[in-house]
């Protein structure tokens, strides 16, 4: 079965979809993309021995509440690909709210969830959207420290792919079967903390200067860079500064290498990897192929870039 066809085949069945403009040709656009983390769900759910149909209607809510999150995060980020630019704000606010209450919906309607199941993955849809608000809302804060940043990923990054992947396990399970799901909602924090890491790592070695050099954020090699005591602290933080100039973004990703901050994300990664491998040794999975896929998907350029970077440095941002 085609995944995305499902879940837009789904999400269609709802009057207000097909009668809001902006909401169809949005989620036309934005399934024609076929969105890596729309299938989490099901991969979640074949984890444990369902079937991809009975993830469907999870994946068409984690596709509701991550176009709703993308959405928000663009404002916030003045990300000049946002639709906000398109529609205009105001339009953009409440497509990001329709798309949220309708990822809630699709879970409420869906006859062949039991109500146990169903009570579940909207508790753990809500717990998810709460904890994103906040992590989106100290995103906008610039948080300069290690403590500001890991809260930071904990609340914003890791919920979103746990909760994914709980809510394709829980659309599967027996009611006597939850902790396997708990399990894998701990291997999606993990996993979740990986891609962020990840993204960060992209995002401060992209050239042009990515929004966060333009806004004066910190992830995590630039944090590591600003606090670690370093030869070329005092240069980096210039160069921060003065992060438009010709060369200047040049010289601050070279000091990112030099001063170990790139080994260090590495070495951060590479952690969590041998932490989720180890938890899935442990649990009773069906069908693991999927979750190693994930982690192989992450870690392969990984391992690439160890043969070009230092050994990892010392975090000592106290």
């Amino acid at each position: 079965m085609n995944i995305y066809s499902s879940i837009s085949d789904l999400l269609f069945t709802f009057p207000l979809v097909n009668s809001w403009p902006e909401m169809y040709s949005l989620l036309q656009r934005v399934t024609a993309a076929e969105p890596r983390d729309w299938q989490l769900p099901v991969i979640g759910c074949q984890a444990v021995g369902g079937t991809a149909a009975q993830a469907i209607p999870a994946a068409a809510a984690i596709a509701c509440l991550q176009i709703s999150i993308v959405l928000i995060d663009d404002m916030l980020d003045a990300d000049p690909r946002g639709e906000h630019y398109q529609i205009g704000a105001a339009a953009t606010a409440n497509l990001a709210a329709a798309f949220q209450a309708l990822g809630l919906e699709v879970i409420a309607q869906c006859p062949t969830l039991p109500a146990n199941a169903k009570l579940s993955i909207l508790h753990h849809l809500n717990q998810m959207a709460l904890s994103t608000a906040c992590g989106q809302y100290l995103d906008t804060q610039n948080l300069v420290d290690e403590a500001g940043y890991w809260r930071l990923v904990q609340t914003k990054s890791a919920p979103f792919f746990a909760t994914a992947l709980q809510i394709g396990a829980l659309s599967a399970l027996a009611a006597d079967e939850m902790h396997t799901a708990v399990q894998l909602r701990q291997f999606g924090e993990l996993y979740g903390e990986m891609i962020q890491i990840h993204d960060d790592l992209s995002d401060a070695m992209a050239q042009p200067a990515n929004t966060d050099w333009l806004l004066g954020r910190s992830p995590l090699p630039i944090l590591f860079a600003k606090l670690v005591p370093h030869p070329e602290q005092s240069q980096f933080l210039a160069l921060c500064d003065a992060i438009t100039q010709p060369g200047a973004l040049a010289e601050a990703q070279t000091i990112l290498i030099r001063c170990g901050a790139v080994s260090y994300c590495l070495d951060e990664l590479l952690s969590r990897y041998e932490k989720a491998k180890n938890l899935m040794s442990h649990m009773p999975l069906v069908y693991e192929d999927g979750l190693t896929a994930l982690l192989n998907m992450l870690i392969k350029p990984v391992q690439q870039l160890l043969h070009t970077v230092d050994a990892p440095g010392e975090w000592a941002a106290h």
